[in-house]
This record gives C-alpha cells, sequence and structure tokens, in this order.
C-alpha cells in the first residue's frame, strides 16, 4: 500500500530538500566556498540541536529514526515533516519515502539555498540593505551554479525525482551561461525570481534568448514561494500595535498581511509576460506557478481579457497578441493551490486545465492529507475532471514525465 491510492497516477507540483548548512557550498567553485553563507534555519521550524544531532551523524539520519519512519507507513505524509522526515536530505532515503507516498514524479525544489542567487533589495528601506547586503553578478551567479549542481546530483539516482535548478534574470549573457549548465545537468525544471530582474521587465528583448531556449529545449520555466522577499516594507506594519506574529509564531516568516498579498508578485509577473508577449513569440513555452496559491487565478484571467481588448485601441504593443490571454495561459501555464483552497470552486470560476496537484513533501504547509482535502473540494466532479487535477495537467506541462 502507498499513501497515493492506485486509481490513477499521481504527478506531485511540489516537493523540497531540507538543506543541511553546507548544501551548495559544498559544490560552489573554491573562490566562492569563503562567500556563501551556510544554510541558516533561524526562522523557520527546525532547531539548531536538530540539525547539530544531524551532523554529528555524519550528515545522516540514525538508522534507529529512519526505521521509526519507514514504520509509519501511510502515514508518512502526515508525521514525517521537515529535516526530521524521511528524505529530507538524502537521496536514497528520498527514494525509500517516494517509494511508500505513491507519486508518480515530484518536482523537488530547494528551500533555504536560493538566498544568494535570488537576493534582491532594490526600491527597500536602508535597514534591509543592512540585512541582506547587495552582492556582486559573479557572485550571485557563482551561486546559481552551485545550488544546480547540487540540485543535480540530489536527484541523479531517482527518475521520478525531477530536479529544479534556479537562474536569476539580473544578468542576460550571465543567465543564459547558467541556464545551459542547468540543462546539460539533467534538471528539469527552472526555478526563477518573480521580481523584475535586473529592472527589466520579464518580457525585455534582451530576455528573448532565455526564453527560446528553454522552448527549444522544452524546460519550463516555474515560479515559486520564495522567489521574492516573503515580507511587507515595515511601513505596512506600523499600525501603532504590537508587532504581528508569523504562522509559526515568531516575526521573521509569513504573517497575515503578507500572506493576504503574497499573489501579487506572481500574478504581477505573468501579467507582464502576458502584455509583454512572451507567450505568443514562445507558444510552446510552458510555465507553472507553484506553493503560491491559486485563488486569484480565475479573476486574473478575466481582468487580463478585457485589459487586453480595451487597451488594444491606444497600446500599438499589444498589436502582437492574437490569442486571448485566458487562452495562452490555459494552454502554457499552470497553478498549484493550497490545500485550504477550493479547487472545485476554482475550476467552476475558470476551467480545469489550469490546476495541479502537489504535496509540498516534507514541509508542514502541505498539510497531512492533502489528497484527502483537494478531494474534499473537488467532491463528486467528473473523474476526468480530477484526472486532469493529478495526472494531465502536469504532463501538459512536464510532457517528457510520463510513466
Amino acid at each position: 500500500m502507498t499513501y497515493a491510492p492506485d486509481n490513477r497516477a499521481f504527478y506531485d507540483a511540489d516537493s523540497h530538500v531540507m538543506e543541511l548548512p553546507n548544501f551548495i557550498i559544498d559544490y560552489a567553485d573554491e573562490k566562492f566556498k569563503d562567500l556563501i553563507p551556510p544554510v541558516s534555519y533561524q526562522a523557520s521550524l527546525v532547531t539548531d540541536e536538530e540539525v547539530e544531532e544531524i551532523l554529528a551523524n555524519g550528515g545522516k539520519h540514525t538508522k534507529e529514526h529512519i526505521e521509526t519512519q519507514i514504520a509509519l507507513g501511510d502515514n508518512l505524509i502526515a508525521e514525517s515533516k521537515e529535516i526530521q522526515a524521511l528524505g529530507a536530505f538524502d537521496r536514497t532515503d528520498r527514494s525509500k519515502a517516494l517509494d511508500m507516498l505513491g507519486f508518480k514524479k515530484q518536482l523537488v525544489f530547494s528551500t533555504h539555498s536560493v538566498v544568494t542567487p535570488f537576493r534582491d533589495v532594490r526600491g527597500k528601506a536602508k535597514y534591509v540593505e543592512k540585512l541582506v547586503p547587495k552582492i556582486s553578478p559573479e557572485l550571485r551567479y557563482g551561486a546559481t551554479r552551485a545550488h544546480n549542481r547540487a540540485m543535480s546530483d540530489f536527484c541523479s539516482q531517482d527518475s521520478r525525482l525531477m530536479g529544479v535548478g534556479v537562474v536569476p534574470l539580473h544578468e542576460p549573457d550571465l543567465a543564459m551561461e547558467e541556464l545551459d549548465l542547468a540543462i546539460k545537468s539533467g534538471l528539469e525544471a527552472i526555478w526563477i525570481p518573480h521580481y523584475a530582474s535586473g529592472d527589466r521587465s520579464p518580457g525585455h528583448i534582451e530576455l528573448n534568448p532565455f526564453w527560446e531556449r528553454l522552448e527549444s529545449n522544452n524546460i519550463p520555466f516555474l515560479l515559486h514561494v520564495g522567489g521574492s522577499p516573503l515580507q511587507l516594507d515595515r511601513s505596512w506594519n506600523n499600525n501603532g500595535k504590537p508587532p504581528s506574529k508569523d504562522w509559526m509564531g515568531g516575526g521573521e516568516n509569513v504573517r497575515a498581511k503578507d500572506m493576504v498579498v503574497m499573489h501579487q508578485g506572481p500574478e504581477t509577473f505573468i501579467s507582464m509576460m502576458v502584455l509583454d508577449g512572451v507567450f505568443e513569440r514562445y507558444p510552446n513555452l510552458r510555465g507553472a506557478s507553484v506553493e503560491l496559491g491559486a485563488g486569484w487565478v480565475p479573476e486574473m484571467l478575466e481582468r487580463l481579457d478585457w485589459v487586453v481588448k480595451s487597451w488594444k485601441k491606444v497600446d500599438k504593443n499589444l498589436d502582437d497578441i492574437s490569442r486571448k490571454p485566458s487562452e495562452q495561459l490555459t494552454q502554457q501555464m499552470a497553478f498549484t493551490p493550497y490545500v485550504f483552497e477550493n479547487i472545485g470552486n476554482l475550476i467552476d470560476n475558470s476551467n480545469p486545465n489550469l490546476y495541479l496537484f502537489s504535496s509540498d513533501y516534507p514541509h508542514v504547509e502541505g498539510g497531512r492529507d492533502p489528497i484527502g482535502r483537494f478531494e474534499s473540494s473537488l467532491g463528486d466532479r467528473a473523474e476526468d475532471i480530477k484526472n486532469l487535477f493529478y495526472t494531465e495537467n502536469f504532463l501538459r506541462i512536464f510532457p517528457e514525465a510520463r510513466v
């Protein structure tokens, strides 16, 4: 028995490595090893004691711990979480976990290792620049290369694990160099930051070669939480009241005000790609927005359609858009809802081709029973609609993943 029932093929659009401190440092070129900061779990559910215990055991879980995790059986996804999860950072153990979960394929993102590749302080207050200083292009892309080597190695021994590389778009020429290396390393998708990297729109003509290379190599691009600063500018929380707690009880992670506007980053990024004609120029380019929710998608489609229809009268930059934006995104994009969102309602308000199943293993945000939660909101909708959500929409974005 596996967690995923055998009545259909389940493809998981979101999972993670829980990196040990030197995860990408070990893969960095020598000149960058002292410049890339180690992974920090300070603002997470993981304690320093947990990390130290794992490091003391040679960077592995103990045999007893692994046996306890395997004994969970179908409850693995409910009980095995964060750095203590089976396969959180060990690729051999991750294969055991995937055997138990029963997913055909699983996208694998890093958790904390994009800090240096994606670092951005444009337009931020001076206090942010002190905490997150600007970095040189050389270091940004050196850390990118190290990250992608590490992710490629983690996923190299199990074809079910689909490694996700990162490529920031700040410097188009360097982005192309790292993209080519990531593709050659076997990574199967590229995560890009969803802000105006390098002060350019993602549809800037200097980035055309980047989108063309992805399209010609059948490599999707991905947006993911963490691809843009998680927190609002401090001024929005200056309301004269005590500081807000984040969802884990501290103050460094996602708070209520951050969560309510988190969709604005990916929605802006995707909308700019549509209005700049990226999907029109590259009709076989595919992408997905992952762990950024999907409740905003139906309204975005409607808004883009009427904006293009209305503004075409005055904006000549929209003349090349021949397909309705909603058609472009339905054909070329997909979105993962959170477990607490009503996927059935989202489908009813847009269409069933837009959404992907994801587990977020081993993060706690994925819930204790993601399939059960999604099944509850899908209700009695037809089996072909459920099959799109769990299987076929993933394979539209990743056609070579079919098994």
